[in-house]
């Protein structure tokens, strides 16, 4: 079985998260014909009591256009609950990852991570500037190519003659 990291929305329901992510799912032209019934029929085949057989049957009716039968089994998913969501959510990731990486309540909640990430970085290279950064500039050189050691080395001398 795939071992899924846990995730950062863990205290969001999914039915609710599935809900926003509905209509970008519909409109996505990388999901078509083959990813939707990829995904049913890991539904059905992994986990019969969320997608039965009859169900399966029923959205993988090629008369229904493709973004049809995936909003009817989104609201389908939705009505059994959360558990239901968060394995189509487990299924998305397994079949289509750049789609499941760019859903909406996925970006939205990567966001804020990555500019706090970039911003302490920026602010602890500030810190270490400020409080003696000569010296640990050259240090932090040590583990450099040649041009970055170079470019590092010369500014902690041009420091020091200051």
């Amino acid at each position: 079985m795939y071992a899924f990291p846990p995730a950062p929305w863990s205290n969001i329901d999914f039915r609710e998260q599935l809900l926003e992510d509905t209509a970008f799912l519909r409109a996505e032209q990388r999901l078509d014909t083959e990813l939707v019934d990829k995904l049913i029929l890991q539904l059905n085949r992994i986990y019969p009591q969320i997608l039965t057989d009859r169900e399966a049957t029923r959205f993988r009716n090629l008369d229904v256009p493709t973004s049809v039968r995936l909003g009817e089994l989104l609201t389908h998913l939705q009505g059994k609950g959360d558990e239901a969501c968060r394995e189509f959510y487990r299924a998305l990731h397994l079949h289509v990852e750049e789609v499941y990486y760019s859903l909406p309540t996925r970006l939205r909640l990567r966001g804020p991570l990555f500019f706090l990430g970039c911003f302490g970085f920026a602010v602890g290279i500030a810190f270490l500037y400020y409080y003696g950064g000569s010296r640990a500039l050259g240090m932090a050189a040590l583990g450099l190519k040649r041009k970055a050691q170079e470019v590092l080395i010369w500014y902690t001398e041009e420091g020091i003659m200051k």
